[in-house]
């Protein structure tokens, strides 16, 4: 470890940050991969000045510095004990697009999928694709020469990096890109002239000219490396590619030392700028030929008659990833084309600039598949639906953390790589090879590119999961290397192939690979240990054979696992990184602050961390943990979106529970949980509550006693509560004792449709903020749904809990949970629905409180859940069922647009409200693609998340919201929604029963 003074030192050289700390270096101890070890700092330069200055130091200072960009590597690239330099947040910029010649310029932390959205407007595409990316970065993917889907028709990273600047070990800044051979010749002429005083760059190019004119060396490489057919190959150090070039193989491609940087995972130099070949937009019109198999080795042959018709993807999903997807939140809905349950499927991606051609290549290749005997369901899926076909695809690689236990889908022998045309014979082998060791595997991804991951199941907490971890790896790269295969196809080779490279390409080989390792880096500085000199694949792990982890008594359920191994779910594959471009809420906070340490990943992992490995009685006593934690939002857009199904939020409010327990409950916290009894006693007297804080000096000075922004305008109270409403205008029920203490409406509002027809009855959920403050939102609801038919009864109820859950308060919300339960499990049905209007609080009933309810009420919990309703879904499944006519509508045409409620997306969608919205026949709505509002209930009121609660908004809602016109009728279910539009924009946004009540004729 270097001295934190010397770090200190160096952190006030730089213009960015230096952060030697034990969270920030926890945070950054994994990546994607099964690897832990502590950094000695992080770095996040500012520019290629303090780049500089980190090699110099490390240099200096015999240590070593690692580049970053997302993370996501699944070999641990990115795992050393090091100085992490991570380029992600500040090296972000698209420098310049030349159409005319079809390249780009771009620094290394541009995001792959934003870098096309830029390139779109040109015309143009990037097309290397990985699973991730919608946060991969360019120069991640350079690093580990990344490819993906597509790469039947694009290839790899290398066949597309043109040019790059670096900065060498030395510190000097260099270009890299095609030299003619006059150039290379000169090149190599001018270093040999300089005897002495040769620069770095010039023993760069003397020793690969050395190692690569000498004719044994020729012949090792060509006779050792993979097959030149094996078009995905990060095999260590691409010599096989150099070699490929002139003046070694006459007639070849122009010397460029791109071909041995991609792939070169950080270890030779650092990058700073990236030249890319990117192509034209490819055809529009696509087609996804689902392909349904009995098991995975027939879809293996059919994948060869796929090939034949020159696919742009040939995608294979097995069984096991199937089964995954049906309990996922957000990809079971992405099943639809699914009949019944297949062994196999296999996705063929068609392109064409029509559909008929299309349809005329998917008839002719499932008849000749039907021919060979193979497949048996031959759906073609186009237009938006191709992309749920997709995400099913992409959802593998964290749907398999997802496995209930310390059992895991490990990624250990996934990138193998072989020609296509051995793919069967060697997925054969490689299952019988599983057998003999009483394993198997989940089979999915690059069919058309000889390339299938394979994940076999271990627990690499055992001492046996650990022997089998080595002694698969061991067997896999000896059939890889019978069928000259690439170990590693896209992913690389980190920590977890580094070893094998030996095996892979011979002994003479690797010491050449040493050799340039050696020359590129003398001072040991870039990366070290990976591709070369890589320690044991079976060291620094994040998990300890045989470590002991005590049982941990929580008052929320974790399902089939405790609240530790649902935190280990979470495998780092980072989507949670994501920008706004890229859609979806997860996660607000790193999207405006692009810092790892307010990604869903790091909260994760720091609860892991320290539940891992606390000496302390309460392992949740440790404000590193509440530190990590502060700036989750609880949107729950993770319980949504992961693919792995953590839900930070829930270990949110576990965490605060136990930490509360040793550290007591802030003042302002218990307050916000006890927002219903406080609001009790000011709706007493809401004029003077209302007079204090709407006079703007008077609600600085009370928001500050709270703990509130002074900037941050409250929500008002009614003249009258909800409750008082009702007592006027609703009498008791007539049969309390046959449902439970109800009243009704006096006399419904229903226009007479379906007279005398009993009136469906529904129950409304009086939730404590339309109790309060949003009572004409309450009464327009009862209204509403008289107008439309339907009686409204509302019945005996606690609050929803949802103030208590979000400060942690799990004591207090279990109460109110199990007290809503009891009164409601006799009461609500299918028959007889709940629908609430305020999303945060209806879906409570939904989400939390089957984890939180006392044992004998679990099942109660879940019946209730299945019953329970936003009033957007209640009206949109009637909407179906053809029981509201649009007839009591208006006509007149107007535009809305909608933001969804956090929780609304996450466990619902915002399909229901667009359809209740578009009740009127010329009411057109336009769902805004904005994340989080940022005021997540009282987060944006608290004082220290004021700010990033506004650059929450300011990303995509406000924006939107400001270039609407007064016209314009702004749509937001949630009541910290419309307050937060309101703060951020001076726009006053409506609830979807509000807009429709005032549509009604």
């Amino acid at each position: 470890m270097t001295n934190p003074t010397i770090l200190s030192q160096l952190a006030s050289q730089l213009e960015g940050e230096l952060h030697y700390d034990t969270v920030m270096r926890t945070l950054y101890a994994t990546d994607a991969s099964a690897y832990r070890e502590m950094p000695q700092a992080v770095a996040l330069p500012k520019s290629i000045e303090d780049i500089r200055k980190l090699i110099n130091f490390a240099r200096e200072n015999k240590t070593s510095i690692i580049p970053r960009t997302a993370g996501t590597s699944l070999a641990g690239q990115v795992v050393g004990n090091g100085i992490v330099v991570d380029v992600s947040k500040n090296f972000t910029k698209i420098l310049e697009v030349n159409k005319e010649e079809h390249w780009v310029r771009v620094q290394p932390g541009v995001v792959r999928d934003v870098l096309n959205i830029e390139l779109k407007k040109h015309g143009l595409f990037f097309g290397p694709e990985t699973s991730t990316a919608n946060r991969a970065m360019i120069g991640g993917m350079v690093g580990n020469n990344s490819c993906g889907s597509n790469s039947v028709v694009y290839g790899s990273t290398r066949d597309h990096l043109m040019e790059v600047k670096a900065i060498l070990a030395d510190g000097t800044d260099v270009v890299f890109k095609s030299d003619d051979l006059n150039t290379f010749k000169n090149l190599v002429q001018s270093a040999q002239s300089k005897n002495g005083s040769a620069t770095l760059l010039d023993k760069i190019y003397l020793k690969t000219n050395e190692v690569l004119s000498n004719e044994k060396n020729q012949a090792e490489i060509r006779n050792e490396f993979p097959k030149p057919s094996i078009e995905r190959r990060n095999t260590g150090y691409a010599l096989d590619m150099l070699l490929n070039c002139e003046p070694y193989t006459e007639g070849g491609k122009p010397f460029n030392f791109c071909e041995l940087i991609a792939g070169s995972e950080g270890t030779l130099c650092f990058l700073t700028e990236i030249k890319l070949h990117v192509n034209d937009l490819p055809p529009k019109e696509i087609g996804l030929v689902c392909v349904h198999f009995n098991d995975v080795q027939e879809s293996l042959k059919a994948n060869l008659i796929a090939l034949k018709y020159k696919p742009s993807a040939s995608e294979l999903i097995d069984h096991y990833i199937l089964e995954c997807t049906k309990t996922s939140v957000e990809h079971s809905q992405n099943r639809f084309f699914v009949k019944g349950d297949p062994g196999a499927l296999l996705v063929v991606e068609l392109r064409s600039d029509n559909k008929e051609d299309i349809e005329k290549q998917a008839k002719a290749m499932e008849a000749e598949m039907r021919a060979a005997g193979l497949g048996y369901h031959f759906p073609v899926v186009y237009g938006e639906d191709t992309k749920k076909v997709w995400n099913l695809r992409k959802a593998g690689l964290g749907l398999l953390s997802n496995l209930p236990g310390d059992e895991k889908a490990v990624a250990v022998i996934e990138d193998t790589a072989v020609d296509v045309n051995d793919l069967p014979d060697f997925i054969r082998e490689f299952n019988e090879i599983l057998s003999a060791n009483n394993m198997y595997s989940v089979h999915y991804a690059h069919a058309g590119s000889g390339e299938i991951h394979l994940r076999p199941i271990i627990n690499l907490k055992t001492v046996e999961g650990n022997k089998q971890f080595r002694l698969i790896a061991e067997q896999i790269a000896t059939l890889v290397k019978k069928y000259k295969g690439s170990l590693s196809g896209e992913h690389g080779d980190g920590r977890l192939r580094g070893e094998f490279i030996k095996q892979m390409v011979g002994d003479h080989n690797y010491e050449l690979m040493k050799e340039v390792k050696r020359t590129w880096d003398p001072y040991n500085v870039f990366n070290p240990n990976k591709i070369v000199d890589t320690p044991p694949m079976d060291t620094f792990l994040r998990y300890t054979p045989g470590q002991q982890t005590p049982e941990f008594k929580t008052t929320f359920r974790f399902h089939d696992q405790d609240i530790l191994q649902h935190a280990e779910q979470c495998n780092g594959s980072g989507d949670c990184r994501k920008t706004p471009l890229s859609g979806g809420t997860m996660c607000p906070s790193y999207m405006a602050t692009r810092n790892e340490k307010e990604t869903t990943r790091a909260r994760a992992n720091i609860l892991r961390e320290f539940l891992t490995h606390s000496d302390k009685a309460n392992r949740f006593n440790h404000e590193e943990i509440k530190e990590v934690f502060d700036l989750c939002l609880a949107c729950k857009g993770c319980k949504g979106e992961c693919p792995s199904n953590v839900d930070v939020a829930k270990l949110k409010m576990e965490f605060l529970h136990q930490y509360y327990k040793e550290n007591g409950v802030p003042l302002r916290s218990r307050m916000v949980g006890n927002f219903s009894s406080l609001s009790k006693v000011a709706s007493y007297v809401p004029w003077a509550y209302n007079f204090i804080f709407e006079t703007p000096a008077l609600r600085k000075i009370a928001n500050t006693v709270v703990g509130f922004h002074p900037d941050r305008t409250m929500p008002l109270l009614s003249n009258t509560t909800f409750k008082k409403w009702a007592n006027k205008n609703l009498t008791p029920n007539p049969s309390p004792a046959e449902r439970g203490t109800i009243t009704q409406t006096k006399s419904p509002l229903s226009t007479g449709e379906g007279s005398g027809v009993r009136l469906k009855q529904v129950f409304l959920f009086i939730d404590e903020f339309t109790n309060y403050n949003d009572v004409e939102i309450g009464i327009k609801t009862v209204k509403l749904l008289n107008r439309l038919g339907y009686e409204v009864l509302i019945p005996n109820h606690a609050e929803s809990g949802r103030p208590q859950l979000s400060k942690g308060l799990l004591d207090d919300a279990k109460k109110l949970a199990n007290q809503n339960v009891s009164l409601l499990k006799d009461v609500i049905n299918s028959e007889t629905p709940l629908i609430g209007i305020e999303p945060s609080a209806i879906l409570t009933f939904r989400d939390e409180y089957p984890d939180l309810v006392n044992d004998d009420l679990v099942e109660a919990a879940k019946a209730l859940a299945k019953n329970t309703f936003m009033v957007e879904e209640f009206l949109a499944k009637e909407i179906d069922a053809k029981r509201i006519s649009k007839k009591v509508f208006t006509t007149e045409k107007r535009l809305v647009k909608l933001h969804g409620h956090c929780q609304q997306k996450a466990l619902s969608s915002l399909v229901p409200a667009k359809k209740t919205l578009s009740l009127p026949e010329n009411y057109e709505v336009q769902i805004i693609p904005s994340g989080c509002c940022g005021m997540a209930g009282s987060f944006g009121y608290e004082k220290e998340h004021f700010e990033l609660s506004n650059q929450v908004g300011e990303l995509v809602l406000f924006p939107t919201i400001r270039q609407q016109g007064e016209d314009v009728i702004i749509a937001a279910s949630g009541t910290s929604c419309r307050h937060q539009i309101h703060d951020g924009t001076g726009r006053t946004a409506k609830h979807a029963v509000e807009i429709l009540y005032e549509a009604l004729v």
